[in-house]
């Protein structure tokens, strides 16, 4: 998933490879790229989460939420332990599943997949493969392998997202969002990384701000400098079975951080999500912590079609299951 800068050789392009160091001010340079333009860090401290709206973009497809918080301990330990959390343990986030997937797919990464609980939203994924689904995001060339029938998850269907995963993993692990085949199954192409690329052009203060730790990434581009933790999930998506492809990337900046959290392969539901993160370190009350920003973008159909209240809403709930996101998070690692 992502973008195709023009590269020019030129002091400033060499000046923007090199790791920013921490800010000696944390709450200036948040002010200066997110939503967030006053902030009191140690009321901050006290809460839970700071949500927000994130700034309004031109393509209807297009969502933003914003947030920030604050935990004890360094950034180093808050970027190890965004980098472990399984939220599938929590069933309110409707994660059923999720696993690692080696630097080197295979096919044995996934075979859990035929493992995947029998529930209401799963059956719903069964049946819209077994039908070929318009609602499926695949390229024509994945969708021609389905032979029609009544196939099962524990045997043919199974089998047949196995071989897409395994597939679209290898490609993204040796080539980024670049080597992704479209979803073009039904006419309509729509690559992912094109997608991402389109969130954060519509964001320039975010992606200026992340530029030099993207560009080293395999988001929006072929593959970068930065070696991903990959993994897939299964989840629920508006009562639809949902397989989904990710990686993670991390670094450090200074005595700060910054992160990656990208869906490049969806079955449905949404086209591409990113999550971005910059962490750095504080003090707290004299005691050493992280303040962290978080900027969640999704691009997806279903939201082309809201408008106004509608549109609200749908932003209402991101920023809530974005909140209940981190403060579980938050409870399974705190310190």
């Amino acid at each position: 998933m992502r973008n195709v800068h023009p590269i020019y050789v030129s002091v400033v392009a060499l000046l923007m490879l090199v790791e920013r160091p921490a800010s000696a001010d944390p709450l200036s340079e948040l002010s200066s790229f997110s939503v967030f333009d006053k902030i009191d860090l140690a009321q901050l401290a006290k809460t839970d989460v700071k949500t927000a709206h994130g700034p309004p973009m031109a393509n209807p497809r297009y969502l933003s939420v914003q947030s920030c918080y604050v935990v004890s301990g360094t950034p180093g330990q808050h970027l190890e332990a965004l980098r472990n959390w399984n939220p599938s343990a929590h069933r309110e986030l409707k994660v059923f599943m999720h696993a690692d997937v080696p630097g080197s797919p295979t096919e044995a990464a996934f075979a859990k997949i035929k493992q995947a609980p029998d529930n209401a939203a799963m059956r719903a994924f069964v049946a819209a493969t077994n039908k070929m689904s318009a609602d499926l995001q695949l390229s024509r060339e994945e969708a021609a392998r389905w032979k029609p029938g009544d196939g099962t998850l524990a045997g043919a269907i199974g089998d047949f997202w196995i071989n897409v995963l395994t597939g679209r993993a290898r490609a993204f692990a040796s080539g980024g969002t670049s080597a992704l085949a479209p979803y073009n199954h039904t006419g309509n192409a729509i690559r992912a990384g094109e997608e991402l690329n389109g969130l954060l052009r519509e964001q320039a203060k975010i992606r200026k701000q992340f530029a030099g730790f993207l560009d080293s990434t395999g988001i929006g581009r072929g593959s970068g400098s930065l070696k991903p933790e990959l993994y897939w999930e299964m989840l629920n998506v508006e009562d639809m079975g949902v397989t989904s492809l990710g990686a993670f990337y991390g670094r450090a900046t200074g005595g700060g951080a910054e992160a990656a959290d990208v869906f490049y392969y969806a079955s449905g539901g949404y086209y591409a999500d990113l999550a971005l993160y910059q962490m750095w370190p504080v003090e707290v009350n004299g005691k050493a912590s992280t303040l962290v920003w978080r900027g969640d973008m999704i691009s997806s159909a279903s939201l082309a079609t809201l408008r106004g209240v509608e549109k609200l809403g749908s932003e209402s709930a991101m920023m809530k299951d974005v909140a209940k996101s981190i403060t579980l998070f938050r409870k399974d690692t705190a310190r």
